[in-house]
């Protein structure tokens, strides 16, 4: 009789995390809690932070990132924009799967090495734009085709963290690739303004995109509003959708005919309520599943790259 081996068991995925300042800790906690998946340890230039962090996880502490080097299959970087290239260099070259905090780095060049060299390495290099795991983005993902306007509202409240940078590779980003990712189409030409308001860096600003195709983005990003709000509106031929990030509600706007026989289309309302999910758990999820099957990232780096791009030429724009 021949006996059939048994399937040897999976091996858990050993990731570290660069960075437990705000978000860093919540990469740590995701890991920590996912199955299959091994915490191996934290880093940050804090070495008080890096203990509290490893002692509520149970994995190492560390104050040198060069210390997760051969100890991991994949990372999460997550310290400030001005240090990513020189991080996630060592990494990149030992070929371990990366998850990046948007944007890439300061500059495109230095962008461009990572994303060049991740390739060479053949590591999955994902960006965490976190907004496309918004389930409520994610639905609008579904049903948006040929978009011909968009609107983006994203304004926020002052807070100390993120000031290395300013409200359009801070905040604006996000929306950027969010249009980029409905539009699908080449810039035509951009317009935008700003100014700072209480740091040295632009704290509110507009861009007005126009796409090759004839669509055309008017994105506002504020981080000093006195009020939270989220929202896009997407106009198409014969419809219209308005998503509330922080509602998770989709409107839907449709012209349908008239059954009675009238001149005019009937306007229909639809409101659909999204099923919430925590974006940063499906983003850690989504990565881990690329890590482990070898397929593309939602926003891998040529697409954080994209909106990288994008985002420093509205930068140049209201700097003209």
């Amino acid at each position: 009789m021949t006996r059939t081996a048994a399937p040897r068991p999976k091996q858990p995925l050993r990731v570290g995390v660069v960075g437990v300042g705000y978000l860093g800790r919540f990469h740590a906690r995701i890991y920590a809690d996912m199955p299959d998946v091994e915490l191996v340890g934290v880093v940050d230039v804090d070495s008080a932070r890096a203990r509290e962090i490893a002692e509520q996880h149970g994995c190492e502490a560390y104050t040198d990132y060069n210390d997760l080097l051969g100890r991991v299959d994949a990372v999460s970087i997550v310290v400030p924009t001005i240090h990513h290239a020189a991080v996630a260099r060592p990494f990149l070259e030992r070929g371990v799967h990366m998850l990046m905090e948007k944007p890439i780095a300061p500059s495109l060049g230095e962008a461009e090495e990572l994303v060049e060299l991740a390739e060479r390495a053949g590591a999955i290099f994902q960006v965490g734009h976190l907004e496309r795991f918004n389930a409520g983005i994610m639905e609008l993902a579904t049903r948006v085709a040929q978009p011909r306007f968009l609107e983006v509202h994203r304004l926020g409240t002052f807070v100390d963290r993120a000031t290395d940078v300013d409200v359009i590779t801070d905040l604006m980003i996000h929306d950027i690739d969010i249009v980029l990712s409905l539009v699908k189409s080449g810039i035509r030409h951009i317009a935008a303004d700003g100014i700072p308001v209480i740091t040295d860096q632009v704290d509110i600003a507009n861009a007005r995109m126009e796409f090759e195709n004839g669509a055309v983005a008017n994105v506002t990003a504020s981080r000093v509003s006195n009020k939270k709000l989220r929202r896009i509106r997407v106009f198409g031929k014969e419809h219209y959708y308005g998503l509330d990030y922080i509602e998770q509600k989709l409107e839907i706007v449709r012209a349908v005919p008239d059954e009675a026989g009238g001149k005019w289309p009937k306007i229909v309302t639809e409101m659909l309520a999204i099923e919430p999910r925590p974006p940063l758990d499906t983003e850690l999820a989504h990565f881990v599943r690329a890590v482990r099957t070898g397929e593309r990232p939602l926003v891998d780096g040529r697409v954080g790259l994209e909106a990288l791009r994008v985002a420093l030429l509205v930068k140049e724009r209201i700097a003209a």
